[in-house]
C-alpha cells in the first residue's frame, strides 16, 4: 500500500504533508543530507592522498583546513541542487540509453573515428549571416552575437533526430566585448555546465573587464543546450541526461560552434592571436578545441571536465548507478562513444609553452583528478592548484597570476 494523505487530514494540513513527501522524494533533500558526511570522507583521503606525493612526483598534496572543509561542504551541495527531478532517468530510459550507445559505438567504428577521433570532426566554415546586437551591463557594453550553427550529426547516425528535434540549439550565440583600442588579440571563452544565461554572470567569470583593459577582445561562447539555446528545457539537460550519445553530440557541436565563432573573429574581425579559456564543461570544450584548431596561441583549462562518463558515474546515485550497470548505460561502450570527443584522446595542437591548467584540490564537483589527468597528457604544462573547491577559483591569487602569465606570455596582452 502507498504513502498517501491520511483521509482525518484535509485543507491546509493535506498540503503541507503533500509537500512534505515531495520534498522527502527529490534527489536534492538527500544530497543535501549527505553533504556533511561526504566532506568528511573526502578530507580523511586527503591525508592520505598527501602522503603518497612523498614518493610520487605526480601527486599534488592537499593540506586540509577549515576554508578547504568549507568550500568541500558547498561543492557537495551545489551538486545535490543539480539532481534536477527532470533530469533524473526514469522506466526504459537506460534500456534506450544503452541501445543508442551500441548502436553508436558500432557507426563510430564503421566510420573509422574510433581509430582517428580527429577525423570526426569537419573543419567549420566562417557564418555567413551574424547578427549583432549592442547591450551593456553594470562596467561593459558588449554585442549578442548569433549565427546558425549547421552541426548536424551525420545521415544515419544514431540520435540524430532526437538532436536536430531541438531547435532552439540550432542557432550559436555569444557575449563579445571589445577593446577600446583594438589590438587583434582575442580571448574565446567558453562557460561551465548551468550557465550561459546571464551575460554578466558569464562576462565577470573570466573577468573580462580586466582582460579588455589589457587589449584584449572577448568573447563567451554560449555551450549547446544552454541559456537560449535550451529551448525552455532544464540547462544544460542535454548534457546531463542518462543519454551519453546526446552528451557526445553536444560537445561536438560545442567544439564546432567554437571553431565557427573563431573563424568568424579571424575572417571578419580582424583577429590576429586567438587564444581559448575553458571553465569545467567549457574547459572540456576548449581542451578539444586546441586539439582540433591551428594557430591558437594559448588554452587555459579551468577546473576542467575532460571525461563525462567518468563524472557520471562518479556523481551517480546508488540507485541509478544499478540500474546504468545493470543495462549497460554507463559502461564500456559510453568510454567508446565519447572517445570522439575527448581530449584525452587527441594530441594537444597548442605548443607546450602555451598550455595553461589551474584546478580545485578540493573539487568535488569536476574533481582535481581530471585537471590532473589533463596536466599529464599534456606533458605537465603551467599548472596552478588552490586549497578550495570548484568556484574557488575565482577568489584564488595562484589562478589570476596564472591566467595573467597566459595572456603575457601568448602575447595577447604584448599592447596593454
Amino acid at each position: 500500500m502507498g504513502v498517501g494523505v491520511p483521509s482525518r487530514i484535509p485543507g491546509v494540513m493535506g498540503s503541507a504533508w503533500r509537500a512534505a513527501l515531495r520534498v522527502a522524494g527529490d534527489p536534492r533533500t538527500m544530497g543535501v543530507l549527505q553533504a556533511a558526511p561526504r566532506t568528511a570522507a573526502f578530507l580523511t583521503h586527503a591525508n592520505a592522498r598527501t602522503a603518497a606525493a612523498d614518493v610520487d612526483d605526480t601527486v599534488v598534496p592537499v593540506r586540509p583546513s577549515p576554508a578547504l572543509a568549507a568550500q568541500v561542504l558547498l561543492d557537495e551541495v551545489m551538486i545535490a541542487a543539480f539532481r534536477h527531478p527532470r533530469l533524473i532517468p526514469r522506466g526504459d530510459d537506460y534500456a534506450k540509453a544503452a541501445a543508442d550507445l551500441l548502436s553508436t559505438r558500432a557507426a563510430l567504428e564503421a566510420g573509422g573515428w574510433l581509430a582517428d577521433p580527429a577525423a570526426y570532426h569537419g573543419r567549420p566554415p566562417a557564418p555567413d549571416l551574424v547578427v549583432r546586437r549592442p547591450a551593456q551591463v553594470p562596467g561593459m557594453r558588449y554585442d549578442h552575437v548569433a549565427f546558425p550553427s549547421a552541426w548536424e550529426p551525420r545521415p544515419g547516425e544514431p540520435g540524430r533526430d532526437r538532436w536536430l528535434s531541438y531547435s532552439a540549439n540550432r542557432t550559436a550565440h555569444a557575449w563579445v566585448a571589445r577593446a577600446r583600442h583594438d589590438t587583434g588579440s582575442w580571448l574565446v571563452c567558453v562557460h561551465g555546465f548551468g550557465m550561459g544565461a546571464n551575460p554578466l554572470f558569464d562576462l565577470n567569470a573570466f573577468r573580462a573587464t580586466q582582460l579588455v583593459r589589457q587589449g584584449i577582445n572577448v568573447a563567451v561562447a554560449v555551450l549547446p543546450m544552454h541559456g537560449r539555446r535550451s529551448g525552455g528545457r532544464a540547462p544544460g539537460e542535454g548534457f546531463m541526461s542518462i543519454d551519453l550519445v546526446d552528451s557526445m553530440h553536444g560537445l561536438a557541436q560545442a567544439a564546432w560552434d567554437v571553431r565557427r565563432l573563431v573563424a568568424w573573429l579571424r575572417a571578419d574581425q580582424g583577429a590576429q592571436r586567438v587564444g581559448i579559456f575553458g571553465h569545467s564543461l567549457g574547459g572540456h570544450v576548449a581542451s578539444l578545441v586546441a586539439a582540433l584548431e591551428d594557430d591558437l596561441c594559448c588554452v587555459i583549462a579551468g577546473i576542467p571536465v575532460v571525461d563525462l562518463p567518468d563524472l557520471f558515474r562518479r556523481h551517480s546515485t546508488p540507485a541509478i548507478a544499478r540500474q546504468a550497470e545493470k543495462h549497460g548505460a554507463l559502461g564500456s561502450a559510453a568510454d567508446d562513444v565519447h572517445r570522439v570527443v575527448s581530449p584525452l584522446g587527441l594530441a594537444c595542437r597548442v605548443p607546450l609553452e602555451g598550455r595553461f591548467i589551474f584546478g580545485g584540490l578540493g573539487d568535488r564537483m569536476a574533481t582535481f583528478g581530471h585537471a590532473h589527468r589533463l596536466w599529464l597528457h599534456w606533458d605537465r604544462p603551467r599548472l596552478a592548484t588552490y586549497g578550495g573547491g570548484h568556484v574557488g577559483f575565482y577568489w584564488s591569487g595562484a589562478v589570476r597570476r596564472l591566467v595573467n602569465d597566459a595572456v603575457a606570455e601568448s602575447g595577447l596582452a604584448r599592447a596593454a
